[in-house]
């Protein structure tokens, strides 16, 4: 019997192996401790603010060993992060406001292997370092949201009902407050409507008739867990916008939620983005008032809200909002007649409020507010506090011309922040507004640390499994050697190609899965040992060690492969990570002890007429 692959056969080995050790070559390359320069607002530079950026950087004399523009970033390198870390310092001081300074870690890369679109592994936040942030979302806050829009939807049903009244919140109140005592049971009655689960009643006042409505402890708990699980929703959404790899967005407790970016370094280049509780309101603008007069008397008429535009110059707003961020569905960066533009949709509901107020309201101007929530530190009895901060800016003004209702567009912007509105109304807005109660910088000197550590685990834990395999088998032994360093190749190349970031628990994985790699060499080697002592020929052992031992193989794999896909489905973090590394070792196990060690067997041994086998 002859033991020999056909040509394609081993010409599919050949070119397996020699592309997953070209996909894996990057790793060996390692990686520069980095400055990255991009704009604060519009996050990239274009290519002749590059030249500006750099001449900036050559100027302060800050000792980079490298200097290139790439992909809308300047990008600076140093020997050591030590050096990395001062040159950030004097480097935000010399650019000045207007710059994001980001640290990062920059592969060094081969051109060529570059041009080919290859990179190493990423790696996950425990190794590669990265930034670490606990957010706690305001939960007063989302509750009187939703007040505010029961309120609002009460006046206009009464006003459409052509009742009298007067709706304000009073604390978790809405308070509704009829003229007309011949009112109440009507006006009771289309409430009730509204949201059957409210809590109302109704009290004698001395004119007319107070209706109040409350909401239910059950709809409280509710709209809590709505806000913290939309936010959670919005900032995974906000973190793929970004583009950072193998991110951790969970929700923490009962009000909090934890975000961990591999590879972030600089926490305010991360905050500026997920922290941002931008989102917009559209309002009509109190026709027939003067703003500058409402301005210099610091009051503005019943009604109407003071705002300024960007200007500076004043401008007032009816107190009624027609449509809120919430209420977007979709947004993106267009141009109307060469101007950037944010195309937005509604959903139904918003669209309905649009098509209503824009019927109404005919070549009568409308304002787009931009708001922005923050927290400022004030000191109040001596104490220093954080207090949240709204921020609203008029961001256009413009007639309305026409009827439309969920798809239009808002002018008035630059290209730069057009598109970063259109990125954060895209990503979603926060259903509530959250601040940021925890952070944490992993360095990458401690995640370097943990390489170190990881490397050493698995070339130990690979020269035992060599050693013993090399003594035991002998020179079948040396051939499985060479499949599981193939195998090594191949999951670091499969790795590389990936999404996917490796963390320790990944680490782990591997040297797990060089542990495993043998077992399938083991089983094969041993049957060949059986049906050599049962007095069949070396290469009829050969041949009948590889088929009768496949099916013990792909069992064993098959239901490790099970666990790794459960593992996957419902871990998460560090879990998911050792699932994916455990699943694709699988894989490669099954190529490298099958298919590799076969070839080089057949290669060597078949054809052959042996008296006896090194096995």
């Amino acid at each position: 019997m002859i033991n020999r692959y056909p040509l394609w056969k081993n010409i599919l080995v050949a070119v397996v192996m020699v592309a997953g050790l070209v996909v894996a070559l990057p790793n060996l390359f390692g990686e520069d401790p980095a400055l990255q320069v991009t704009f604060e607002k519009s996050g990239k530079i274009d290519a002749a603010s590059a030249e500006e950026v750099q001449r900036s950087i050559q100027s302060a004399g800050i000792g980079q060993s490298g200097l290139y523009y790439d992909k809308g970033r300047v990008v600076a390198t140093f020997p050591t992060v030590e050096v990395q870390l001062r040159a950030g310092d004097r480097l935000r001081e010399a650019l000045g406001k207007g710059y994001v300074v980001a640290l990062a870690l920059e592969p060094r890369t081969p051109r060529w292997l570059a041009a080919l679109g290859l990179k190493p592994v990423s790696l996950g936040l425990d190794l590669r370092g990265g930034v670490h942030f606990l957010f706690q979302v305001d939960m007063d806050a989302a509750l009187n949201q939703r007040l505010d829009r029961y309120a609002a939807d009460f006046s206009r049903i009464l006003r459409d009902n052509r009742i009298r009244r007067n709706v304000r919140l009073d604390g978790r109140t809405v308070r509704v407050e009829l003229a007309d005592a011949a009112d109440a049971d009507k006006a009771f009655e289309l409430i009730k409507a509204a949201d059957p689960n409210l809590d109302l009643r109704r009290e004698a006042a001395a004119e007319g008739v107070v209706i109040l409505a409350r909401m239910t402890e059950q709809q409280i708990r509710e709209r809590q867990n709505f806000a913290i699980e939309q936010n959670t929703v919005t900032l995974r959404n906000r973190v793929n916008e970004l583009g950072v790899s193998e991110p951790v967005v969970q929700r923490q407790g009962i009000d909090r939620i934890l975000v961990q970016l591999p590879g972030v370094q600089d926490p305010a280049q991360a905050e500026r983005v997920l922290g941002a509780t931008a989102t917009l309101e559209f309002r009509l603008v109190c026709d027939g008032e003067n703003a500058f007069d409402a301005q210099q008397k610091g009051r503005a008429p019943m009604g109407c809200e003071l705002y300024k535009e960007r200007s500076g110059a004043p401008v007032l707003l009816r107190r009624r909002t027609i449509v809120t961020g919430d209420q977007l569905v979709d947004a993106s960066q267009t141009f109307d007649q060469g101007m950037p533009a944010v195309s937005v949709r509604l959903d139904a509901k918003g669209g309905r409020e649009m098509l209503e107020t824009t019927k109404a309201n005919l070549n009568k101007p409308m304002a787009v507010v931009f708001v922005e929530q923050k927290r400022e530190r004030v000191e109040r009895d001596g104490q220093v506090i954080e207090v949240p901060r709204e921020e609203k800016e008029v961001i256009n003004v413009a007639t309305i011309r026409g009827v439309f209702s969920s798809q239009f567009q808002i002018t008035g912007l630059d290209i730069t922040e057009a598109r970063d509105l259109a990125l954060l109304l895209r990503a979603g807005a926060l259903a509530a507004p959250i601040y940021k109660v925890e952070e944490r910088t992993i360095g990458p000197s401690l995640g370097q640390d943990n390489i170190d550590k990881g490397i050493t685990a698995t070339v130990f834990g690979g020269l035992l499994v060599i050693c013993f395999m090399a003594i035991y088998y002998k020179g079948f032994g040396l051939i499985a050697d060479i499949g599981l360093l193939s195998n090594l190749v191949l999951l670091i190349a499969l790795l590389s190609l990936l999404p996917t970031a490796l963390s320790l628990p990944g680490i782990a994985g591997i040297v797990l899965t060089m542990g495993m790699a043998v077992d399938a060499n083991v089983l094969i080697y041993e049957r060949i040992r059986e049906e050599l002592r049962n007095g069949n020929s070396p290469q009829a052992s050969i041949h009948a060690g590889f088929e009768k031992a496949f099916a013990a193989i792909a069992d064993s794999n098959v239901t490790t492969l099970f666990a790794g896909l459960v593992l996957f489905a419902f871990g998460t973090g560090p879990i998911k990570g050792f699932a994916v590394v455990l699943c694709l070792g699988i894989g490669t196990t099954m190529f490298t002890a099958v298919v590799v060690s076969r070839a080089i067997i057949n290669a060597i041994f078949g054809g052959r007429r042996l008296e006896r086998l090194p096995v």
